[in-house]
């Protein structure tokens, strides 16, 4: 891995999804009111990266630990996940972006997995790609890679030695996707939130204060700028 600091923008960008609660909050409204402006933001941010060139679109939408969220916000996100999806169906397909899911798929509802899945299937073929993080963790997922990868040294297929950084990421939920170049988190929170732990090693991070459902082009290229100016490493020395 070399730095390449010709290349102003990101190849994959990752987005941390925070503040749709407290963007309810602040306007009096019940939590699920702001999860239904935040997806609005996620069709904004779609084309946002389609125009800028980016091929990599990975979104943290829905954690292990939402799950201890109350019943009725859990119900109203899984009814508004399922109809969002087959909403963008159509145009997911028309524009030839790919729609890939990671994350524990046992944990979802089948009225949330099932239309995943047929536009999973229905737009396997293309280039750029939508991946939505549900019910997931980066603990979990490096969790899933090991056992994966220990039943394979037990049944005598690979032996200790075999062990290494590729063999770790060939076992991840999505494995052919690149690491993110870039990682948004807005709110302001300062924290990784057990978000693609492996993969963001040697991610830029940019940080927002702008509430999810309020993020838009313009914050969205100022991050873009960000980006373009920090010189990428990867533990190298820095260029003169």
């Amino acid at each position: 891995m070399t730095a390449d600091s010709s290349n102003k923008v990101p190849n994959h960008i990752a987005i941390i999804m925070d503040g749709n609660g407290r963007w309810a909050q602040q306007r009096g409204k019940p939590r699920l009111e702001g999860h239904k402006a935040g997806s609005e933001t996620v069709r904004c941010v779609m084309e946002y990266c389609r125009d800028a060139g980016v091929r990599y679109l990975t979104l943290y939408a829905f954690s292990t630990e939402n799950w201890s969220r109350p019943d009725d916000e859990m119900k109203g996100l899984m009814l508004l996940l399922s109809s969002f999806i087959k909403r963008y169906e159509k145009e997911l397909i028309e524009r030839k972006v790919r729609l890939r899911v990671i994350g524990r798929r046992s944990d979802l509802p089948a009225h949330v997995l099932d239309p995943l899945e047929k536009v999973e299937k229905a737009t396997a073929q293309f280039e750029t790609q939508l991946i939505v993080a549900l019910s997931y963790s980066g603990r979990s997922e490096l969790v899933h890679a090991v056992k994966s990868i220990a039943s394979r040294v037990a049944s005598g297929e690979l032996t200790v030695d075999d062990v290494d950084e590729d063999l770790i990421t060939n076992n991840l939920y999505a494995p052919d996707v690149p690491d993110p170049d870039l990682i948004i988190r807005t709110s302001g929170e300062m924290r990784v939130s057990n978000f693609l732990l492996w993969q963001c090693a040697y991610s830029e991070f940019f940080i927002t204060d702008v509430l999810w459902p309020d993020f838009r082009e313009d914050e969205f290229k100022r991050a873009l700028v960000v980006y373009s100016r920090r010189q990428r490493r990867f533990g190298g020395v820095a260029e003169c």
